[in-house]
């Protein structure tokens, strides 16, 4: 069966277009204009993805997406937000939002995310045993990381970090996020050294990674297997040089 999503945003056109694009690729659609409709159709159906606007006409949308977390704690929520509103990706994020995609929009970047999305839901009912992408392998069992076939030693907390981002792999994790499931300080600078620590052990080339991306002013996001066609190019453009870095 079609996984079925459910796109709630006001604009007209916005709708038409996101359902023209994700119908050619299999999914059916349930449209919602804004949020009283929406927990109309939360009630009586259950779709497997729901595509969030936070602009919504009459409800905050981060307060229909902590109503939707209440009710519905496992759905997959991908959050629509503009280009300058990283306070409120972030926000979205902290409340349990799975991904979020800046306005405009391409379609193949909005499908990478739905897919992401989709599969972090599948694998949150049990930890796969070897995580791979790109070279890396992570044995989540056996607690070996390798490079190239290469075992890479970790430190405990160095591997505390990984192990987060493999269990959310192609979902981008806050730095407050990120820094709770470790427990450590909430300093940004200390998760910074950290994530850099990573990177010069698990990238081929630490200043344009490929792996361990950088999500600008938000946190960051460890790049799921099937990814690799979207996501390259984001890495390339993400993370140049150190600049992005220290913003992170």
């Amino acid at each position: 069966m079609s996984p079925t999503i459910l796109v709630i945003d006001d604009e007209p056109p916005i709708r038409k277009l996101l359902r023209m694009g994700l119908s050619t690729q299999g999914y059916a659609i349930i449209e919602a204009p804004n949020a009283t409709t929406a927990l109309e159709v939360l009630a009586r159906e259950s779709p497997d993805l729901v595509i969030l606007d936070l602009g919504l006409p009459d409800m905050r949308g981060h307060d229909l997406l902590r109503a939707i977390r209440a009710s519905h704690p496992g759905l997959p929520v991908v959050v629509l937000s503009s280009r300058d509103d990283e306070g409120g990706k972030v926000e979205a994020l902290d409340l349990g939002a799975d991904d979020y995609v800046t306005k405009p929009f391409g379609m193949a970047e909005l499908l990478a995310r739905l897919r992401a999305a989709l599969r972090h839901q599948l694998a949150a009912r049990g930890e796969r045993p070897v995580f791979r992408v790109d070279g890396l392998s992570v044995d989540l069992v056996r607690r070996v990381v390798k490079v190239d076939d290469a075992e890479v030693k970790l430190t405990p907390r160095e591997y505390d970090f990984l192990r987060v981002l493999v269990l959310h792999a192609g979902k981008v994790l806050t730095h407050a996020q990120l820094m709770h499931e470790v427990s450590v300080s909430s300093e940004p600078q200390y998760l910074r050294v950290y994530m850099r620590q990573l990177r010069q052990k698990l990238e081929a080339d630490p200043e344009r990674p490929r792996i361990l991306l950088t999500e600008t002013g938000v946190g960051y996001r460890l790049r799921a297997p099937d990814d690799e066609p979207d996501l390259r190019l984001r890495a390339a453009n993400d993370a140049k040089p150190a600049a992005t870095e220290t913003r992170s």
